[in-house]
């Protein structure tokens, strides 16, 4: 008899750990957040505000690069940190007239959902100089009104 209730006891165990064993495994994710692809269309304003910034930097024209940027947006490139559209602007002007930037292309290769705001993944390349550059890039874009500017920018070598 007291080995009917010992089995029984081991089963009993067996049939509460065993549950957890498996749930572990299935939640044991690292990365538990999901990307959210953006639709088609919204990657096709983003890719239009890209081009314009393509425009401004092969005309030298930091204003109008600054223009795609929210009033207190931030860059992060490797020259420094510039919060705020009258800082970024200084800051591709500075940037268009030492480099002197041609040929000045970028692409996104992914567009994600992040809240309310888009993060657009890609890079440049340019020639500086009349030397051939690149970067990597990442971009959150916003609403602002009827269309999306940059909040924030991340250049990487």
């Amino acid at each position: 008899m007291k080995a009917h209730v010992l089995l029984a006891l081991v089963g009993l165990a067996t049939s509460f750990v065993m549950p957890a064993f498996t749930q572990e495994k299935e939640e044991a994710n690292p990365f538990p957040f999901r990307p959210i692809p953006a639709s088609p269309q919204t990657v096709q304003q983003l890719e239009a505000i890209i081009l314009k910034f393509d425009e401004a930097a092969n005309k030298h024209d930091g204003a109008a690069a600054a223009a795609l940027f929210t009033a207190k947006a931030i860059d992060v490139t490797p020259l420094g940190v510039f919060s705020g559209r009258e800082a970024i602007e200084k800051y591709y002007t500075d940037v268009f007239q030492r480099f002197q930037l041609a040929d000045h292309v970028n692409k996104i290769g992914y567009v994600y959902t992040l809240g309310g705001d888009l993060c657009a993944i890609g890079g440049y390349t340019t020639k500086a100089n009349g030397n051939a550059a690149g970067c990597y890039r990442a971009t959150v874009f916003t609403r602002d009104g009827d269309t999306w500017k940059i909040r924030v920018m991340v250049v990487v070598f």
